[in-house]
């Protein structure tokens, strides 16, 4: 049987792509990545992706008139590549999501949504908040992605303790490694479905 086809959308770093292509390599995934979409040229994401020998597509939203179009390109490229699964990872473009997508475009935020979730609550911004905030508990959500940035209904998610003596760095490793658990089990059930 043909790996599940997936498409990795991602703006930055790729840290999250990267333990996709490790798990795929390790036989721990059963998915194949047969598009990556970032929306910025100079994202590590792309080089990592390139060093995989995965096919990558810039695509930035400013090439644009609207939303509307920006997410036309991206999906356009995911129904050519036959994707049946988005994962956002660290896309930090909104979409519009078409029809025949819905329910089918995912993605992982490093905090218990609703909480700490919205525009400009990604990466590091999100731990600082949670460790100003003085919670006692963070972790991360997998969510269907709906035409709002973090908003979608919650499919998973894992909790991790904030200690006393965290900072957003320590905070954003512990949680990293939740996602790095997490993101792959989601993305093995919908392969199985």
């Amino acid at each position: 049987m043909e790996p599940f086809p997936i498409a990795v959308f991602l703006s930055g770093g790729g840290t999250t792509l990267q333990n996709l292509i490790d798990r795929i390599a390790a036989g721990t995934l059963p998915v194949r990545i047969v598009q990556v979409i970032s929306s910025k040229a100079n994202a590590k994401g792309v080089e990592r992706a390139r060093l995989a020998g995965l096919p990558v597509t810039v695509v930035e939203r400013k090439g644009f008139a609207s939303v509307e179009a920006f997410s036309q390109r991206n999906f356009d490229l995911c129904r050519s590549a036959g994707a049946q699964l988005v994962c956002l990872a660290g896309f930090l473009q909104l979409l519009r999501i078409p029809e025949d997508f819905r329910g089918r475009v995912i993605n992982i935020h490093p905090a218990l949504l609703p909480e700490f979730g919205g525009k400009g609550m990604y990466g590091h911004h999100v731990h600082e908040a949670v460790v100003q905030a003085g919670s006692k508990t963070s972790g991360c959500t997998v969510h269907y992605v709906d035409d709002q940035y973090d908003h979608g209904e919650v499919i998973a998610q894992r909790a991790v303790p904030v200690e006393a003596e965290d900072t957003a760095e320590l905070l954003a490793a512990r949680v990293f490694a939740a996602e790095c658990e997490l993101y792959p089990e989601v993305i093995t059930r919908f392969a199985k479905k």
